[in-house]
């Protein structure tokens, strides 16, 4: 597929997003291009961009549909890389319109999943994936999240990811997905014209390894959801 007829705009960095006057930072940003892209692609570093993006793409997230590949759930009080979904629902976002997609054995407390429970969010364990192809899940997650024409919301957490090929993810574990798992959930969240939003996080380009494989994974998923845009 050929990218160069699709028009990629670079819309700059944000110093220190992950702190409060940060969020409001990124909320300015991503409010100013939010009628003027068909997809807006937020990268990290710190997981806790995606609530900073969301709030500021949608305002009233009691109509937005939230889809997270992720080993966590980040349901954590307070303000970190690990609380963006919480803070997402305590600001509207319906945990019946939230899919979470990944979750590992042994990377989560009890008291997490019973949140999760207890919001209505619905959940893909990472067994699940054994058995099933990432795409089958990836549109049953857009179907269940997108009823109604509501807009959706894409996090692509890449400690999802095996440890072995996510070294720069610091919370990421043996026997998460696959990078190319991840890379075709890109490019399906890219197709739907109901993704507004996707995010790339939780990569340190510090701890990566000599091959830079975090990075060029991170820099994969960008061509993936462009190429899905471009199918759109």
């Amino acid at each position: 597929m050929d990218l160069m007829d699709l028009a990629i705009k670079d819309l700059g960095d944000v110093d220190s997003p992950d702190h409060i006057d940060g969020e409001e930072r990124v909320a300015k940003v991503v409010a100013k291009s939010r009628n003027t892209n068909s997809l807006l692609i937020a990268l990290g570093g710190d997981n806790s961009i995606t609530y900073s993006v969301a709030k500021g793409m949608w305002g009233d997230l009691s109509k937005v549909g939230l889809i997270t590949l992720d080993a966590h759930h980040d349901l954590r009080d307070g303000h970190s890389n690990g609380s963006p979904v919480w803070r997402l629902i305590e600001n509207g976002l319906l945990g019946k319109n939230i899919v979470q997609i990944g979750i590992s054995d042994f990377a989560n407390s009890r008291e997490y999943a019973e949140r999760a429970k207890e919001s209505g969010i619905n959940i893909i364990y990472r067994d699940a994936l054994r058995e099933r192809p990432i795409e089958d899940v990836m549109y049953e997650a857009l179907e269940l999240v997108g009823g109604d024409g509501r807009e959706i919301y894409v996090d692509l957490d890449v400690d999802v990811c095996d440890r072995a090929v996510a070294p720069a993810c610091p919370a990421s574990v043996p026997g998460g997905i696959s990078a190319n798992e991840l890379r075709r959930a890109a490019y399906v969240a890219g197709a739907n014209k109901r993704v507004r939003g996707l995010d790339i996080t939780e990569i340190d380009a510090e701890l990566d390894a000599p091959d830079q494989r975090t990075i060029r994974l991170g820099a994969l998923l960008i061509l993936e959801a462009a190429c899905g845009v471009a199918t759109r």
